[in-house]
């Protein structure tokens, strides 16, 4: 008997069809709502610039804010989406993806939107555009949940409730002292299981891993790889919490590192030689290549 081997599903399309649909606007929320973002984010190319328009205003400025992290050419949608729809996204994006996207447009367009932005993102990218490309700094999110550790567990339960609403990581809460200083971390599981007569120093983890602001992420890679965690908190010289790095940033950071290794053993040393010519690629590599092909030729 043959099994029958599953195809890959192609989700955009199926999206692209209930979109088209003459479907109220709730019955297409309900219907969204069970597929990925990154699915839904691919889909947007397929559409035409009327639905694309339409689902914009349908979804809200929160959930386009989570489809539009995955989109590598935001800026082909400014145009439809207007400025102060973009800033209201970008308003509610976490801040890594915040400053990504903002990268990836023109300048004129960074410009207009700025006064639109809350006072909490205009900080927020300030504080992540002043660190390198290459620091642990550059890659944090401040959307994440932090509590005092004076607290009792049902104080602590009813302030982590109060923020999980504005904060998309909250399957480990960070916790401070009174002066601020980074304290440990506690598990989403171990705070909701807890008894109310339990003491909350008991739930802290005061080992919890942590990683400097200006540490080099090439250097920490394996490191962050080592401990597995969901996010990192990110400490400055004060031992306070500027932020978090999460699972997603980790993996991103190791395939840029990756890339970065395969370029090297391919001789390429940085982006500029990507948009070489070939003929001037092959004038810097031809050493290298004679060299190789007779020391192929020996062997």
């Amino acid at each position: 008997m043959t099994r029958e081997v599953l195809k890959e599903p192609i989700f955009a399309e199926e999206i692209v069809e209930i979109i088209r649909s003459n479907l109220t606007a709730a019955e297409l929320v309900e219907l969204l709502e069970d597929f990925h973002d990154n699915d839904i984010a691919q889909s947007l190319e397929l559409l035409e610039r009327d639905e694309r328009i339409k689902l914009y205003r349908i979804l809200g400025s929160g959930w386009i804010s989570e489809i539009f992290s995955y989109i590598d050419e935001p800026e082909r949608y400014v145009d439809e989406m207007g400025i102060e729809t973009l800033a209201e996204i970008i308003n509610e994006m976490d801040s890594d993806d915040a400053v990504d996207l903002l990268e990836k447009l023109d300048k004129d367009t960074v410009v207009a939107l700025r006064p639109f932005f809350t006072e909490t993102v205009k900080a927020d990218i300030k504080l992540i555009t002043s660190y390198d490309e290459d620091e642990i700094g550059s890659l944090i999110t401040t959307k994440f949940i932090r509590i005092s550790d004076g607290l009792s567990v049902s104080q602590a339960t009813r302030e982590m409730i109060r923020q999980a609403g504005d904060n998309d990581n909250i399957s480990t809460i960070y916790v401070n002292d009174k002066e601020g200083k980074f304290v440990g971390a506690i598990e989403l599981q171990d705070l909701i299981t807890a008894r109310r007569s339990d003491e909350l120093d008991s739930l802290i983890s005061t080992s919890y891993p942590f990683l400097r602001d200006h540490d080099i992420i090439s250097e920490n890679i394996e490191r962050i790889k080592d401990y597995a965690e969901d996010s990192l908190p990110v400490l400055n010289s004060r031992n306070e919490i500027l932020g978090i790095i999460t699972s997603q940033d980790i993996i991103e950071a190791v395939d840029d590192e990756l890339g970065d290794d395969y370029a090297k053993l391919a001789g390429l040393t940085s982006e500029e030689d990507l948009r070489e010519t070939t003929m001037k690629s092959m004038k810097k590599r031809l050493p290298w290549l004679i060299a190789l092909l007779f020391l192929g030729m020996g062997v």
